[in-house]
C-alpha cells in the first residue's frame, strides 16, 4: 500500500499536478482520493521529502519543492521522470554527466578488469548483438554493458553510482533503439571500448566510450531537431523488431 502510494503521489508530483498550488492536499483529502489510512499517506511523505521532490515545516504544511532540489540519482525519481515524458533539459543533463563519469570509469575498467569481469561485459555485448541480428530486448543488455565497465572499475563509489546512473541511461537508450539503425550504428562502437579494455589500453578505452558517448548524443539531437515527440520510458524494455521483406512475386508465363 505504501509503495503504491508513493508511486502515485510522486508521479503527481513530476507530472506538475500541484505545481499550481505548490503544496500537497492536506492529509484528509489525500486520504479520501487515494483510500489509505494517514499512515500510509505520512510514510510516503516523509519518503518523498527524503527524495526532494518536498518539503515540511510548521505553518507551511507540505510544499511542492522545484525539480533543482530532486535527487535525480535517485532510481524512483528518474523513472516518474521518464513515465511522465522525457525533456530537453533531462537529456542534456544526462549527456553532460555521461561525459564526466564514464569517460574516467572505463579508464580504470582498462586497467582493473578481471576475467570474470570481461565475461560479463562479453555476454553482455553478446546479448545486444542477438538483438540487433535477430530482434529482441536491446537496451536491458546495453544497460548490462554498461554497468559491467563501472563493476569493472572497481571503484566502490562508481559501482554504487550503477543502479541510479542505469536509470538515466535507460532513457537515452530508449531513443535510440527507436531510430532507425540506431542500434546497427552503435554496436560496433561499444565493441571498440570493449577491445580497448580487454587489450588494457586506458586511452584508447576512454576515445572509444567518448566516440559512443557523441553517437548517443547524435541520437538525442535527431530526435529534438525533428520536433518528434520525446518518449515516455515505463514498463518493459522496447524490443527491436526486424523488417520482414516480402517475397518477390514470381513473374507471369506469357501465353
Amino acid at each position: 500500500m505504501h509503495g503504491h502510494t508513493l508511486d502515485g503521489l510522486g508521479l503527481d508530483i513530476v507530472s506538475g499536478r500541484y505545481s499550481a498550488i505548490g503544496a500537497l492536499p492536506p492529509e484528509p483529502v489525500l486520504c479520501q482520493q487515494l483510500g489509505v489510512s494517514r499512515t500510509v499517506i505520512r510514510e510516503s511523505v516523509k519518503s518523498l521529502v527524503a527524495k526532494g521532490l518536498l518539503s515540511t515545516g510548521p505553518k507551511v504544511g507540505t510544499r511542492v519543492m522545484p525539480d533543482a532540489h530532486w535527487n535525480w540519482f535517485d532510481p524512483d525519481v528518474v523513472n516518474w521522470q521518464a513515465r511522465c515524458g522525457l525533456t530537453p533539459e533531462f537529456l542534456k543533463d544526462l549527456q553532460e554527466l555521461r561525459r564526466v563519469v564514464e569517460p574516467a570509469a572505463v579508464r580504470l575498467a582498462a586497467e582493473r578488469a578481471t576475467p570474470e569481469d570481461i565475461a560479463n561485459i562479453e555476454a553482455a555485448y553478446a546479448g545486444m548483438k542477438q538483438a540487433v541480428e535477430e530482434g529482441g530486448d536491446y537496451v536491458t543488455h546495453d544497460l548490462r554493458f554498461h554497468a559491467g565497465l563501472l563493476q569493472a572499475s572497481h571503484n566502490r563509489m562508481l559501482v554504487q553510482m550503477s543502479k541510479a546512473l542505469n536509470a538515466l541511461l535507460r532513457t537515452s537508450f530508449e531513443i535510440s533503439t527507436r531510430i532507425q539503425d540506431g542500434t546497427k550504428n552503435s554496436l560496433p562502437l561499444h565493441r571498440a571500448v570493449l577491445n580497448a579494455v580487454i587489450a588494457r589500453n586506458p586511452a584508447k578505452a576512454e576515445r572509444a566510450v567518448m566516440v559512443l558517448i557523441e553517437g548517443a548524443r547524435n541520437d538525442i539531437d535527431q530526435v529534438l531537431t525533428s520536433r518528434r515527440k520525446l518518449p515516455v520510458v515505463s514498463g518493459a524494455a522496447t524490443p527491436i523488431k526486424l523488417k520482414t521483406k516480402l517475397a518477390k512475386r514470381p513473374a507471369k508465363t506469357p501465353v
